[in-house]
């Protein structure tokens, strides 16, 4: 059976130092139909990120770049992407994460097999430089709603891929910046389905930078609030009891 493009979504901002493993990645993956666009966010970088990129891209059809016009942050990064990629499937891949070379071959399996519109992995933290395990691998669950989205979001961008033909292809909104934009848009995708469904196979190294907005979780706490109360609209009760469920599942996702 002939297999679906995927195309694979890779916002860069200042990603020079890790684009090209992440981009090596992709080029090693077992199931090789595929593209890979990679939109360049206006990074201060004097053109090091581009120029990485273009020493892939140019001996390699399917990795596209695109540089942006104008910085709009992740959101806006992704969504220019989104309005290229001509797969049937959507994957997100961060320029600093590193697939493992089995990533595609075995999530797509597992999307088959479950007849699911949306599939997400486990996945490996590592550190930014030496690659070393900061934290126990993160096994996700089994399936996910959109109930149990409101309580915690066990979904890494750069483990999933959805199907376009079982939910709509969905846009980032980009009035959230680059803070809880991903937990948003999985929330509007459950709103259209049932399940996702969670692969325990550790399929991912998730680089930590030590820069990561989201690696101090006091500062996300606002954010997660205005999700719950101010973009889903829960109601104040809901919402105090979700953000607590969130507040302690996050103690122990983040433990040594």
């Amino acid at each position: 059976m002939e297999k679906e493009l995927v195309s694979i979504i890779t916002p860069m901002y200042k990603g020079a130092a890790f684009v090209g493993e992440t981009i090596r990645s992709v080029l090693s993956q077992s199931y090789d139909n595929w593209e890979m666009i990679i939109v360049d966010d206006c990074s201060p970088d004097n053109g090091a990120g581009i120029a990485e990129v273009e020493k892939y891209s140019k001996d390699d059809g399917r990795i596209k770049l695109i540089a942006a016009k104008e910085n709009r942050g992740s959101s806006g990064a992704r969504n220019i992407a989104l309005h290229e990629a001509k797969g049937r499937y959507i994957a997100f891949l961060d320029s600093d994460d590193i697939w493992h070379t089995d990533f595609l071959e075995k999530q797509m399996s597992f999307m088959a097999d479950k007849d699911a519109p949306l599939v997400f992995s486990s996945y490996r933290r590592i550190d930014e430089n030496t690659k070393e395990e900061l934290l126990r691998p993160f096994i996700v669950p089994e399936k996910v709603s959109y109930k149990s989205l409101l309580k915690t979001c066990p979904i890494f961008p750069s483990t999933a891929i959805y199907d376009t033909q079982k939910t709509e292809k969905i846009f980032f909104n980009e009035e959230l910046g680059s803070m809880r934009d991903d937990y948003v848009y999985w929330l509007k995708m459950f709103k259209n389905i049932e399940y996702g469904y969670g692969n325990s196979d550790i399929l991912v190294d998730y680089r930590m930078r030590k820069t990561s907005v989201t690696g101090n979780k006091t500062k996300v706490i606002k954010p997660q609030w205005n999700v719950l109360y101010k973009v889903e609209k829960i109601g104040l009760v809901p919402s105090l009891y979700n953000i607590i469920c969130w507040a302690f599942i996050s103690y122990f996702k983040y433990r040594r």
